[in-house]
Parts: structure tokens; sequence; C-alpha cells
């Protein structure tokens, strides 16, 4: 499968990110995905515009590989696949960051796929050129 890397992100675990078992709360990987994709979104200014376009999630995943801590930076990497008529793949790794400033090993990956919305219509839309180009080419 073809995947783009288009965004890369750094945020720092927050105290209360973490749940009663010492560990980033696995509700939280999700925001911290959010996060990673609206800047994104932001970055190309292609952020949801209620009056008008813009993308919604109908499905997001995520797999937990090794866990997180308070105190702590993650970086999220934001990759992206091809584009169909309104809707595209997104996917995320999440790394902690290490003392040395290098994001290290794999702690979490997941993805979302996105449709892009007409919202007061509340019927999907073609992708935007502009975003359509900035998605790989299928296969």
């Amino acid at each position: 499968m073809t995947r783009k890397l288009v965004h890369t992100t750094r945020m720092p675990i927050r105290w209360g990110d973490m749940d009663a078992m010492g560990h980033v709360n696995n509700t939280v990987y999700f925001r911290y995905i959010e996060q990673a994709r609206i800047a994104w979104l932001e970055s190309i200014s292609s952020a949801p515009n209620p009056e008008g376009e813009g993308p919604v999630i109908v499905n997001a995943h995520c797999s937990f590989l090794k866990q997180l801590k308070y105190p702590g930076e993650i970086e999220v990497a934001t990759l992206v696949g091809p584009a169909g008529r309104s809707s595209f793949e997104m996917y995320h790794e999440i790394r902690l960051v290490g003392a040395d400033g290098v994001a290290g090993a794999l702690h979490a990956d997941g993805g979302a796929k996105v449709v892009w919305v007409n919202f007061p219509a509340e019927k999907s839309a073609p992708l935007p050129d502009a975003l359509r180009q900035l998605l790989p080419e299928p296969e």
C-alpha cells in the first residue's frame, strides 16, 4: 500500500494524559492523532469549515505497542494514502523522543479514513484539487 509522509509534529506528554495504571490512557492516543491530523490540515489550509467543506473521520483505529509515560515528548508522523473521489486514508506513527532529541521506537500506530464533506448539504464532496495533488498516486 502506498503511503506518503506529509507532516510530523511533536507534543509533550502531559501529566493528565496518564491514567490510574501510571501510563498514557489509550483514549489519549486518539487525541494525539487528532492533533497531528489537524496540524497537517491547517498547514495546507484545509481545516474544517462548518459553513463550507472539510474533512470528517468515518472510522479510526490505533494499535498500542509500547506504553508512554509522563514526562516525555512524542513525535507523530502523518502519512497519507491515495485519493478516492471524496476520501483518503491517513496513517500515524507515534514515537517517543529520546533525550538526544531523536524520535525512537514506535509506540503506537493508527489511522483514519477521511471523507471530504459539504457540511451545509450533509453530503460527501469531491476532494479539492489542491489536496488531491498532495496525495500519492494509486499503485
